[in-house]
């Protein structure tokens, strides 16, 4: 086999696997005569795709906005707090703790509070989203920072080189794939954040949607809501991984 061949298998390797669950599925339903308000066959789930797609593509624009605002406002906090959790032993003591008790907070529960405070607008699920995605950054981009080998502090530090010289130069260098990571892990958490937003109180979004198709019986447009909130993820996770690959041949 050639190298093309190889690289052309390797691609269709994925889509070829999907295509195979896809027709076990839709075999499974009419094999075992399951209704189609309990599991629609993939041709269903298609068409619904089809009908549907001006109402999911205004709806995911809803979800894409929430999770595009709570992740910017996440990774801005997140540099600001692994910073000064490095930086100040204070701030270790006390934010540090915070932040592991906000993260052992179930968010669901706190999505009506969010309700109560803010109301059924964008700013609940963008808060719901930065809940979400807040602290893998944070543990990511600090452990980055906590990554910096001694030899090169030792060697920035003979050379007299300032405390935020030091910082600037060499450990935020140091933290930038670890903070990458922690963006890719934080992006699908960002998208469930403001699904579950939306479930407990929204009027428009991915999420709402889901709740009036499955309130109607109507689920085959609820697989294909389903489909598009894990293609929003899948393509979101990807930009992020191309940025990182970005930033790997700009350093180079």
């Amino acid at each position: 086999m050639s190298f093309r061949s190889k690289a052309s298998w390797t691609l269709l390797q994925a889509p070829a696997f999907f295509l195979f669950l896809g027709l076990v599925w839709e075999m499974s339903v009419y094999l075992l005569d399951i209704k189609a308000y309990l599991l629609p066959p993939p041709s269903a789930v298609a068409k619904a795709l089809w009908q549907s797609r001006a109402l999911l593509w205004t709806e995911g624009l809803v979800t894409l906005e929430e999770v595009l605002l709570g992740f910017l406002f996440a990774v801005l906090a997140g540099i600001v707090i692994s910073g000064l959790i490095y930086s100040i032993p204070a701030a270790k003591r006390t934010i540090y703790p915070l932040v592991i008790a906000l993260q052992g907070i179930p968010k669901v529960a706190l999505a009506p509070l969010l309700i109560v405070w803010v109301g059924y607008g964008l700013a609940s699920k963008v808060v719901m989203v930065f809940l979400f995605a807040l602290f893998p950054i944070v543990i990511s981009t600090l452990g980055g920072l906590n990554s910096t080998p001694d030899n090169l502090t030792e060697h920035f530090r003979a050379l007299r080189a300032s405390r935020w010289f030091t910082f600037r130069h060499l450990r935020l260098p140091v933290a930038l794939p670890y903070f990458l990571d922690g963006c890719k892990v934080s992006m699908p958490l960002a998208v469930i954040g403001a699904v579950v937003g939306e479930f407990v109180g929204s009027s428009n979004g991915l999420g709402n949607l889901i709740l009036y198709a499955t309130s109607a019986g109507k689920t085959d447009l609820t697989f294909a809501t389903l489909i598009v909130i894990t293609v929003l993820s899948l393509i979101l996770f990807v930009v992020i991984e191309s940025f990182e690959r970005w930033v790997w041949w700009r350093s180079k």
